[in-house]
């Protein structure tokens, strides 16, 4: 089982990663959104700087909302953060959709969202061979052109499908190499497994499971739900009582591992944490989770 958490994002992300590297953390992660609820950064710029700070630990995406992207500056964008980071660069692709507004300040129908993806992600992996690519799309014209330098893992860096939807199940079956649900829980996540592997076409590898969980972990489990219900309030902007009760782990180090458990059961061999808790208590909580949690999961 492989651990990471999501860096914050709007607090010291060099220092974060540092921290994460040394601990002996999988992954580190950065998600994205141009305009949502709270601050939220851009994957590519943070990941960059995660890069340039460590050398060992990975660096995921989760995720890159690849409709708000000309497909072609994404590849690019990816491509430069595989190589400066020595190919240790996971792009986790998604299709968004929380916020209109969103999509319309970029200049995107909301409702393309999904074909957008589904058109961009064959023409991403063309794009990562370095080879002339030509493309008629409904979305993108590329003519004899070719992304150069291509990244360094080949044939490219590993691609996750995030979502929850039965198409992004599909999408994960055609283009993804691994399945990062979110807001799931292990039976859930069980599943999509078993549906994804059953539209998965018999010549591609199979599609291995993630999963992004939201959780607070503390000595004191009082303390830990605490935590929880104000981060998630701030981020959701909803009554968060059922999304901690059915999704979020939350409590001593024993019981998130438990829980972390039934989803390494469930399928996941790596768990993307976002901590829920202040910024404050973050460089603690990253501590617990790799010397109390990791060792019982």
């Amino acid at each position: 089982m492989q651990l990471g958490i999501v860096l914050s994002g709007h607090t010291d992300v060099v220092t974060e990663a540092q921290l994460a590297e040394s601990l002996g953390l999988s992954f580190v992660a950065a998600g994205e959104h141009v305009f949502f609820n709270g601050p939220t950064s851009n994957a590519f710029v943070t990941l960059a700087a995660a890069a340039a700070a460590t050398t060992t630990v990975r660096l995921v995406s989760t995720v890159t909302l690849l409709p708000l992207y000309p497909v072609p500056l994404a590849a690019k964008l990816a491509a430069t953060l595989d190589r400066i980071s020595c190919g240790r660069f996971d792009l986790g692709i998604g299709v968004g959709g929380e916020s209109a507004a969103e999509f319309a300040a970029c200049g995107i129908p909301v409702g393309e969202r999904g074909a957008r993806t589904d058109e961009g992600l064959p023409l991403l992996k063309e794009l990562f061979t370095g080879e002339p690519v030509t493309f008629h799309g409904r979305y993108t014209e590329v003519t004899g052109l070719a992304l150069r330098p291509a990244p360094v893992q080949r044939p490219h860096p590993p691609v996750w499908i995030g979502g929850r939807s039965e198409a992004a199940m599909r999408r994960a079956a055609r283009h993804g190499d691994v399945w990062l649900p979110y807001m799931y829980t292990p039976d859930m996540l069980a599943s999509s497994l078993d549906r994804i592997h059953a539209m998965t076409d018999p010549g591609r590898p199979a599609v291995t499971g993630a999963v992004f969980v939201w959780l607070a972990v503390d000595h004191d489990p009082a303390r830990a739900r605490e935590l929880a219900e104000a981060k998630l309030a701030a981020v959701y902007r909803q009554d968060t009582g059922r999304l901690l009760n059915k999704y979020v782990p939350t409590g001593t180090p024993e019981d998130v591992a438990a829980r972390l458990h039934d989803y390494a059961k469930a399928g996941a061999d790596r768990i993307i944490c976002a901590l829920a808790c202040t910024d404050e208590a973050r460089p603690s909580m990253i501590e617990l989770l790799s010397s109390e949690v990791r060792p019982l999961v």
